[in-house]
């Protein structure tokens, strides 16, 4: 278990995601600022104040371990940063400290153990249904991204789709590889679906 400072803000951060932020809010300032000089990690955790009211570092809330990568700071004391998701942890205990921002001890959040009997053919099976839905349903003619199926894939492949925070939330929340792809899934073939009742486009879902 380790000490962490706390960033929650209305968007989910994936394992091996890239994220920009714009830091302006002064404890956030601060936050960084120690960020920079220590290990660069920040823990990163969803919390949307129009949906969830205050924000309260309680046990049992799942984020990511954030790690800044590139730091700009400002003229004006604000900054630029490009920070990259590492790895989910999960909060164990609320620190109340003098920091002006949050932070936490928390913990890894680790898969439970019982994959499916091969996932890798579980894996190349959600990578297929997901180029599918970018070639049929995005009319995507580009090049195809490349997404590993020798390593895990479900969140590679809900980075690239922009769908409500709360639901990423869930899907960075279920502890095994198959349920993810599951989660996934779904969503998948609902688009599909969608797209052949002509009830899904790219400009207007």
């Amino acid at each position: 278990m380790i000490r962490l400072p706390l960033f929650p803000l209305p968007v989910v951060l994936f394992p091996g995601a890239p994220m920009p932020l714009h830091i302006f809010e002064p404890r956030y300032r601060q936050m960084v600022a120690r960020c920079v000089e220590g290990d660069g990690r920040f823990g990163l955790i969803y919390h949307d104040p129009d949906r969830h009211g205050p924000f309260d570092n309680e046990p049992g809330q799942v984020g990511t371990v954030a790690e800044i990568q590139k730091f700009q700071p400002l003229p004006d004391g604000r900054s630029l940063i490009f920070c990259r998701g590492i790895e989910r942890f999960v909060i164990e205990d609320g620190i109340e400290s003098e920091a002006a921002y949050y932070e936490a001890v928390v913990a890894p959040y680790e898969d439970r153990p019982g994959e499916a009997d091969d996932i890798g053919a579980r894996r190349r099976e959600s990578v297929a249904l997901f180029f599918r839905v970018l070639r049929e349903a995005v009319g995507h003619d580009e090049e195809l991204p490349v997404v590993d199926p020798g390593r895990e894939v479900a969140f590679r492949i809900a980075q690239a789709i922009r769908i409500d925070p709360a639901w990423q939330q869930r899907l960075l929340e279920t502890d095994t590889e198959d349920g993810r792809l599951d989660v996934l899934d779904g969503l998948l073939r609902s688009v599909l679906d969608a797209h052949a009742r002509g009830e899904w486009t790219p400009e207007g879902n």
